[in-house]
C-alpha cells in the first residue's frame, strides 16, 4: 500500500504473551550450554544427568550492528532451578561498554542481576508491565524467579553495543540470586570470595 524510496525498515513478529517468533529463529541455551554459569557443579551435574532442559532463548531481529541503528528482540527465561539458583541468562556486558540496554516485562516475575566492573552491584525486580534500564557499564543477567512461567521480555539496546559474554563466564557475578526460606535472596559469589 505505502511504497516510500529509499526507506529501509524492518517488520518482524513476535507474539507478545510468549514472546516467540514465527518468522525467525531463536538462540537456545540449554542446560548443557550453561556449563560454569550456575555457582554448584554438582547440583549442576546432577540436573544436567536427568536430561538437558532449555533454560532459556532469545531472539534477535535482525538489525543492523551499527551505531545509528537500535538492536532489538525477546528473551524468555524458562521456570527452574538447579540447586538452589533460579533459571538464569548467561548474562554480559556489552562490548560497547558505554552502552545501555532497556528490557520491558511482557509476562512472569524476576529480577535483573546488574554489575558494573568496579563492583557496585543492583538488582531490580520486575514483573509484567514494568521496565528495568541497564545503564552504561553494567553487566546484566535475567532471573526468573517464578516457580511456574516464564520471563518474557522484550529488550532494546544500540546496535553497536555487542555482547561480550566472556567476562562473565570467566569470573561470573560477585553476586548470585539463591532461593532461602521461599525467597530469592542475594548473596555473594564463593568463586570472588576465594
Amino acid at each position: 500500500m505505502f511504497n516510500v524510496a529509499n526507506v529501509k525498515s524492518t517488520l518482524v513478529d513476535f507474539d507478545p504473551i510468549s514472546g516467540l517468533s514465527k518468522s525467525r529463529s531463536s538462540i537456545r541455551r540449554k542446560l548443557s550450554n550453561m556449563k560454569g554459569i550456575f555457582y554448584d557443579k554438582a547440583a549442576y551435574d546432577a540436573a544436567l544427568s536427568k536430561g538437558d532442559p532449555l533454560v532459556y532463548e532469545f531472539y534477535e531481529m535482525g538489525v543492523p550492528h551499527s551505531s545509528g541503528d537500535v538492536a532489538y528482540g525477546t528473551t524468555i527465561t524458562y521456570p527452574g532451578k538447579i540447586g538452589d539458583e533460579y533459571h538464569m541468562t548467561k548474562g554480559h556486558f556489552h562490548t560497547a561498554l558505554d552502552t545501555a540496554e532497556v528490557y520491558f516485562c511482557l509476562g512472569g516475575h524476576g529480577l535483573m542481576l546488574m554489575e558494573n566492573p568496579e563492583g557496585d552491584v543492583e538488582v531490580q525486580e520486575f514483573r509484567k508491565g514494568q521496565v528495568v534500564y541497564v545503564p552504561c557499564r553494567y553487566a546484566h543477567r535475567g532471573i526468573n524467579i517464578s516457580v511456574d512461567r516464564p520471563l518474557i521480555a522484550f529488550f532494546a539496546c544500540p546496535g553497536h553495543a555487542g555482547h561480550d559474554y566472556g567476562t562473565i563466564e570467566t569470573k561470573g557475578f560477585r553476586k548470585l540470586v539463591v532461593e532461602r526460606n521461599g525467597k530469592p535472596t542475594l548473596i555473594d559469589n564463593p568463586r570472588w570470595t576465594r
